[in-house]
């Protein structure tokens, strides 16, 4: 007779009498669907999909030539967290060697979310009707609040170009800035609203 060490008995010797043999496997359990942290809950899990994949897994450009120009917007922000030199010289209006700050990264964002299409594989060259961004000033918490709004009448969304206004306008903080602070951080690049599409209507919701 075979003994199995690590249990200490012979497997012929298992009773399983008790067991209900007219019960097939245990169902599985339920799937909850991921949702972001502050985010609105998402559509069930099943009914999602990667778009920019086809049937076979393959990268490819989502033909939207279908789908009915309609308005939409979006909004993303980003925040970057600098030192206190490099904070007091922004907010006491001093200009860096590279000139004024937030200026100069306010024209970034917009020139950056014109470029999307040729940054981001996938994504469609969309005409814009309107990208603004503001940078303002948080003392508490010694960093640069950037909301950058992206407008377009068309086929498809603008939530790239709204995450990439805000993304190069967060960088552009730092290469003004670098000078008096290597260690600057960007934070939180995120979208928190959208409008309009198929998908519907996207709200972050605010923390607690």
């Amino acid at each position: 007779m075979l003994q199995n060490d690590s249990l200490g008995f012979a497997p012929e010797e298992l009773d399983l009498t008790h067991l209900d043999q007219t019960q097939g496997p245990p169902a599985a359990p339920a799937t909850i669907p991921f949702s972001h942290e502050n985010s609105q809950p998402v559509q069930q899990a099943h009914a999602q999909q990667l778009t920019h994949l086809d049937s076979q897994g393959r990268a490819q450009m989502v033909d939207v030539g279908q789908k009915k120009a309609t308005p939409r917007a979006a909004t993303a922000s980003a925040i970057v967290h600098l030192n206190n030199a490099a904070f007091s010289a922004i907010a006491s209006g001093k200009k860096s060697a590279k000139g004024d700050a937030l200026t100069v990264a306010q024209l970034a964002g917009i020139m950056g979310a014109k470029q999307t299409a040729q940054l981001i594989p996938l994504c469609h060259n969309i005409p814009l009707d309107k990208v603004s961004v503001e940078l303002s000033l948080d003392s508490s918490e010694q960093c640069v609040h950037i909301e950058a709004n992206a407008k377009t009448q068309g086929h498809t969304g603008v939530e790239m170009e709204a995450m990439v206004a805000a993304s190069v306008a967060a960088l552009t903080v730092y290469d003004m800035c670098k000078a008096l602070d290597k260690g600057i951080t960007i934070e939180h690049i995120r979208l928190e609203a959208k409008t309009g599409g198929k998908s519907g209507d996207y709200h972050r919701l605010p923390k607690p």
